[in-house]
């Protein structure tokens, strides 16, 4: 019984919380079980899932709930919530009958209010019926009304069509004295037309009338005075070109015919132009057909000729060309095609004219001002053409595509020139003569100054250049700028033409003097252009040419193109003449020192060697500056190896068959032999030399060709001498300090010996008595000199 009433206790403590909260300062507020009565709010419902045994849900079912009260409470529970619910139905009621006292005073105000609302609508049905007959009455006024205002109206449209008429009557009188008025010299003849214009029509209706007859003979005598008045005026040399229409357009007016003012205006048209034709030409100087004489410079710039064509020939052009049209076009009696013909013959004048004028920018000047001027020139014409599509449009584009051209041909010859210059200042750096104690500038400062002058230049007449091809010009959009001026006359008439003109150029300081009719290269110049040659084979022409293709982009149809490969190739080629060049001046040089000490030399006559000749010393210190020489432009390159005792090699050197025992170390006969056929058996197993093959590019391989040219001029001279026996010991001696020096020099010390080797048998077989000198007194002498 505890738990039951405590359950009870807690429902009703529960039940009583709600009125308790809801109560304040001493009063109940009743609308709290009503609201729970009538069930939460639609959101409320939305969010909470539906119970049937919610005795204050929307879904409550009796049934269910009393199910679940028997089966879940106990008697106790059962008593406890019976007596709840009777108390919750009785503050029910209660506040049920609280609400009907508190608004039964509203209720009964709006049920007098309805009644009140019912009594005025009846009130305002029966004035409507009124209002509606009122108006049927007043409609049917209104429109007795409309019939007499009708009537009124067309009678008052017949009164003013009366005046109107007598107004007429009365301006045709008044007509001629008006034109006698306004057709007056000096007065307004475009006023005077118009108000004839308006009368002729009526004037012809009613010609049969003797009134109406009188004043058109009147008005056509007047009119026929003004017209001579404007075909004397349309002959004035002074007229303006709008001037010259408007004259026109009143004789076409006045019906003239149309054949003879259209030949008239073009006469008097093509007066002007022509003038203003004279005027550009008399800016240029006389053209000498001998081309003896000295051309003065123009008296103004291209830019302000241009502007001074297009601002009066090309838009007064323009102008009498929309007039013509205006006037002629579809009017029976002018020709077709004859505009066409005016305008094609002057636009060729003027083309010619600005191409002598564009002749006379010889110079480089300021190519953005050429651009600006042609931009100008292909605006104004691109304007003529919308007028008149057959006035030149394809002369005018290539009129600004030749000046392009010459400029760009203008351009490589610029380039050419500063080469040129370049290579002049190399040699005069090359032969100017150093102070003693300061070293001038060296092969490789000269040659960087050199390739970056030049590149230098390219790239700024490349920049030059692409200013033909720039967004804000006009005549960049055509076909031309587009494709074939990028390719064949940039690409491939600058660039590739000045890269193989170079290749040239180089190449032809290797021609004998007697083909270039100039003095002979010197050979460090040589060196320096085969040098240069080699950077733009390996570098320098796959960088131009991507610059420009970068800044000059071919079309993928366009003309083809001069492969990089190729260019690379022709640079090789010229750099490989160079050098090969190179080696035979060198090589010429040292053979020429060893010549004359052959030649001039007493073989016979001389005395025992005590000294290394002065000529092999000096042969050995040039090349020693030689490799200095090289070695500042090439690399070392590739040497075999040495053997231990390169520099200790005695020489072959073959008696003759009077003293059999006297041979070399090398090979001693067992009996007396013929040297002819000792040397000849030698020959034939050593290494074949060849004295002119190609060098490399490298300091080792020239160094060898000029040894080999050397030694073998040395060879020569001494197969054509007789020797006597201190004679080969000279040679002796000669040959043995060079195979000290020399050997070093070269790729392979075997050419040095072999070459040396030649030489000492040749002298042997030319010597009358062959004795050599002992090696360890060669040895001493070579050691002491």
């Amino acid at each position: 019984m505890a738990e039951v009433e405590a359950a009870g206790t807690g429902t009703e403590t529960g039940g009583s919380s709600e009125s308790g909260n809801a109560t304040g300062s001493g009063w109940r507020r009743p609308h709290g079980p009503l609201q729970r009565y009538y069930g939460p709010s639609a959101a409320e419902a939305a969010e909470t899932p539906p119970d049937p045994a919610d005795i204050n849900g929307p879904h409550f079912d009796p049934e269910v709930f009393l199910t679940k009260v028997r089966s879940e409470c106990r008697l106790g529970e059962l008593l406890s919530r019976e007596a709840t619910l009777g108390r919750e139905i009785r503050a029910l009621d209660s506040d049920m009958q609280t609400l009907l006292y508190e608004n039964y005073n509203k209720f009964i105000s709006a049920t007098d209010t309805i009644r009140k609302m019912k009594v005025d609508f009846r009130r305002m049905e029966a004035e409507m019926d009124d209002l509606a007959s009122n108006m049927a009455a007043i409609s049917a006024s209104s429109s007795r009304v409309s019939a007499a205002l009708q009537d009124q109206h067309r009678r008052g449209a017949q009164l003013a069509g009366v005046q109107a008429l007598l107004r007429k009557l009365q301006s045709l009188v008044e007509v001629p004295g008006r034109l006698r008025r306004w057709a007056a010299p000096g007065a307004d003849p475009a006023r005077a037309l118009h108000c004839y214009a308006r009368a002729r029509a009526i004037l012809r209706h009613y010609r049969h009338l003797p009134s109406f007859r009188a004043i058109e003979d009147e008005s056509h005598s007047i009119m026929a005075e003004l017209a001579q008045r404007l075909r004397a005026r349309l002959r004035d040399d002074t007229l303006e070109p709008k001037e010259l229409t408007e004259c026109v357009e009143m004789l076409l007016q006045l019906e003239e015919p149309p054949e003879e003012l259209c030949e008239e205006f073009l006469n008097q048209a093509g007066a002007r132009l022509e003038a203003e034709l004279a005027a550009l030409e008399a800016e240029l100087p006389l053209s000498d057909p001998s081309g003896t004489a000295s051309t003065p410079p123009p008296a103004s710039d291209i830019l302000d000729f241009v502007d001074r064509g297009s601002s009066a020939f090309v838009s007064n052009l323009c102008l009498l060309a929309a007039s013509y049209r205006s006037l002629f076009e579809g009017r029976p009696g002018a020709r077709d095609g004859r505009l066409e013909a005016f305008a094609s013959t002057l636009t060729t004048r003027y083309f010619e004219l600005l191409e002598r004028r564009l002749a006379l920018e010889r110079g480089l000047g300021d190519t953005s001002l050429l651009v600006r001027a042609l931009d100008r020139f292909h605006r104004r014409l691109r304007a003529l053409l919308e007028l008149l599509p057959a006035a030149g449009a394809e002369a005018g584009a290539a009129l600004v595509a030749r000046a392009a051209r010459e400029r760009v041909a203008r351009y490589l010859r610029a380039l050419q020139t500063f080469f040129l210059g370049c290579l002049g200042d190399v040699r005069q750096a090359l032969a100017a003569p150093r102070p003693p104690g300061k070293d001038g500038p060296g092969l490789p400062d000269l040659l960087a100054t050199l390739s970056s002058s030049v590149l230098g230049q390219l790239k700024a007449v490349l920049a030059y250049v692409q200013l033909f091809t720039a967004r804000d010009v006009a005549f960049a959009s055509l076909p031309y700028f587009k494709g074939e001026f990028c390719v064949e006359a940039v690409r491939e008439g600058l660039v590739v033409a000045f890269v193989r003109w170079l290749c040239r150029t180089a190449r032809g300081f290797a021609d004998s003097p007697a083909e270039r009719g100039a003095p002979a290269a010197p050979p460090a110049l040589l060196l320096l252009l085969a040098r240069l040659c080699l950077d733009y084979e390996a570098t320098t022409i796959s960088y131009i040419l991507t610059l420009t293709d970068e800044q000059f982009p071919p079309e993928d149809t366009g003309p083809a193109v001069t492969p990089g490969p190729v260019l690379c190739a022709e640079a090789r080629g010229a750099a490989q003449w160079l050098l090969d060049h190179y080696v035979q001046v060198q090589g010429a040089a040292v053979a020429q020192m060893l010549r004359k000490s052959v030649e001039t030399r007493d073989w016979l006559g001389t005395v025992e060697p005590r000294n290394v000749r002065a000529v092999m010393k000096r042969v050995v210190e040039d090349i020693t500056a030689i490799d200095v020489q090289v070695g500042q432009l090439l690399e070392e390159g590739v040497r075999r190896a040495q053997s231990s005792d390169s520099s200790r090699r005695a020489f072959s050197v073959y008696s003759s068959s009077r003293a059999p025992g006297r041979y070399a170390p090398s090979y001693t006969p067992s009996a007396p032999m013929d040297t002819h056929l000792l040397s000849n058996i030698q020959k034939l197993f050593s290494e074949r030399i060849d004295i002119f093959s190609p060098v490399e590019f490298n300091k080792v391989s020239v160094l060898t060709g000029i040894i080999k040219i050397s030694l073998k001029t040395l060879l020569e001279c001494v197969r054509l001498r007789t020797l006597g026996r201190f004679g080969l010991q000279q040679v002796q001696v000669d040959g043995h300090y060079l195979q000290l020096y020399l050997w070093r020099f070269a790729a392979d010390e075997r050419v040095v010996q072999g070459l040396l080797d030649e030489v000492a048998a040749s002298a042997a077989h030319r010597c009358l008595d062959p004795v050599p000198m002992e090696h360890s007194v060669v040895e001493l002498i070579c050691e002491r000199g």
